[in-house]
């Protein structure tokens, strides 16, 4: 693709931002940098490739040094009801229209922006409703990589805090991988060179993440109604774009 001056200077704060957040709460980097990139232009199917080698590389990065604080035990119990969906969301990815991918995108973005502007939470109470988020949460990660919260809120019910974040990356790493072989077994064009001239700026951001991770849990709920604002107009400029494109 053909990206103006001004179209890289925003396209590389985006990827800035999304390193922020992947190491800032442990997750969202992709659901909170997706819609913001789609309103700049590309398509689902551009980026997400490009967002996945991020996601390997920098959640690999962090994981070297905590791979004794990760449960296992739970990521494979849950993997079951994950990884099937995800598969289904992949070839649905691929099938379906740029436009039917880009909205479905936005209205999950929406979704997630009133739940943390609102102070509500995703979250379970029974081995049901984990099965479920874990289930539609693993087809939305398949399709676009913003199923996050929704897993999320069931690790956090069985997994200890302390190891949270690192079983979480584990996890993004093997279904990133899966996105990604399909990607390749399909003949995906992936714009491998413009992935990694991104990689400096992001690995700025994902610094920057470390460093503030603690701050951030402190003043988790100021963060998420400041983020929950931003996602909330850039959802409704993505829905207005794609209503009149």
């Amino acid at each position: 693709m053909i990206f103006t001056s001004v179209d890289l200077f925003l396209i590389g704060l985006v990827f800035l931002w999304a390193g922020f957040v992947r190491t800032g709460i442990g997750f969202g980097g992709a659901a909170f940098g997706l819609p913001l990139l789609l309103l700049i232009g590309g398509s689902p199917i551009y980026w997400l490739p490009m967002i996945g080698i991020h996601l390997l590389f920098f959640s690999s990065l962090t994981l070297s040094k905590s791979l004794t604080s990760v449960d296992w035990a739970y990521l494979k119990k849950s993997l079951v009801w994950i990884i099937p969906p995800t598969l289904l969301g992949v070839f649905g990815l691929i099938s379906l229209s740029d436009q039917v991918i880009s909205a479905l995108i936005y209205i999950i973005t929406l979704f997630y922006s009133i739940t943390w502007i609102t102070d509500q939470k995703i979250q379970s109470t029974n081995n049901w409703v984990d099965k479920f988020l874990l289930s539609f949460g693993g087809y939305v990660a398949g399709t676009s990589l913003t199923g996050a919260p929704m897993i999320v809120a069931v690790y956090a019910r069985h997994v200890e805090k302390t190891y949270l974040r690192s079983t979480l990356f584990v996890l993004w790493i093997i279904l990133v991988g899966i996105k990604m072989l399909t990607f390749l077994s399909v003949g995906v064009a992936i714009d491998w060179q413009f992935a990694l001239w991104l990689i400096p700026i992001a690995a700025l951001g994902h610094y920057a993440g470390l460093r503030a991770h603690e701050k951030i849990m402190e003043n988790d709920q100021r963060f998420k109604h400041w983020v929950g604002g931003i996602l909330l107009v850039v959802s409704a400029l993505g829905l207005l774009k794609l209503y009149l494109g």
